[in-house]
């Protein structure tokens, strides 16, 4: 192994980001500046943020959108789907609210093109383990389609009931055919998830925020995974950055991965193979 380079970035998959409407996206900002005092200075259009992404090296990003009430869903995954046909960059997911049709709102998601589902657990209030969902994720095995949660307890979910390892370990024990991702590598319980990857081929974590170098600032501890680990894992763990809502530069994201002693396959995987793999790619 050698120490890593800005090069071993590129071409990266990006796989936690949020394309969401002007409206919606400034109501998601003003609750999370509220709630933790951030601050935010990177675009929220399709165009901006692809800029941004060329620059640093990504070749393709995933879009999670995420309904907080129901009734939304729908119109949402038909924005997102809309705004990724005009680009070569953008892989879209779709959501849903527990309190939807649920079998109907997916259904038609995936029939539109969505490459995957995503819950934000804590803000809709309904998780992994929640038999509301259970429709979404039948559809998810029969369609072959992954799933990201935001399973764990950070930055400010602690005492949310809908996230968790156990929910998390339940799910992935119940549909071990689909892929399922925990956001932000299952903090504040990261080593539980790390333990779970390793003995679950279905279960996958992403980096994103979490691993950057501003974690500790923003999250209030640091996420400590040895390079050791996370080459093992590598095969489990993928690239994700929360862009355009971290309140820190971009490269941020990057930077702490790539100051890694790893090998050049880990490289590979972390950032581009395995989010592959999690979308069924390879």
């Amino acid at each position: 192994m050698t120490s890593a380079s800005p090069e071993r970035f590129a071409p990266a998959i990006d796989g936690h980001t949020h394309l969401m409407p002007e409206r919606l996206m400034g109501a998601i900002r003003g609750a999370l500046a509220e709630q933790a005092g951030w601050q935010f200075d990177h675009p929220t259009t399709r165009e901006g943020m692809e800029a941004q992404f060329r620059e640093a090296g990504v070749e393709r990003y995933i879009a999670l959108p995420y309904a907080h009430k129901p009734g939304m869903a729908a119109d949402l995954n038909e924005w997102v789907l809309d705004r990724a046909a005009g680009s070569e960059m953008t892989i879209p997911f779709a959501t849903v609210h527990g309190d939807d049709d649920v079998e109907t709102v997916v259904k038609e998601a995936f029939a539109a093109g969505a490459r995957g589902l995503k819950f934000q657990c804590p803000v809709q209030k309904s998780g992994p383990a929640d038999p509301r969902l259970d429709p979404a994720f039948e559809l998810a095995a029969e369609y072959d389609k992954p799933i990201l949660f935001h399973a764990g307890t950070a930055p400010l979910y602690e005492d949310s009931p809908h996230v968790g390892i156990e929910a998390f370990t339940e799910f992935t024990e119940s549909y071990p055919s689909v892929r399922a991702a925990c956001a932000h590598m299952g903090a504040f319980e990261t080593d539980e998830f790390l333990a779970l990857a390793e003995d679950h081929d279905n279960a996958f974590l992403d980096t994103s925020f979490v691993m950057s170098t501003e974690a500790e600032q923003y999250v209030g501890s640091a996420i400590e995974v040895p390079n050791e680990r996370l080459e093992a894992l590598s095969e489990s763990i993928f690239y994700g950055s929360d862009y355009p809502n971290i309140p820190y530069p971009y490269k941020c994201e990057r930077a702490e991965l790539l100051d890694r002693n790893l090998s050049e396959s880990a490289f590979r995987d972390l950032f581009a193979h395995t989010a592959e793999r999690f979308l069924g790619e390879r």
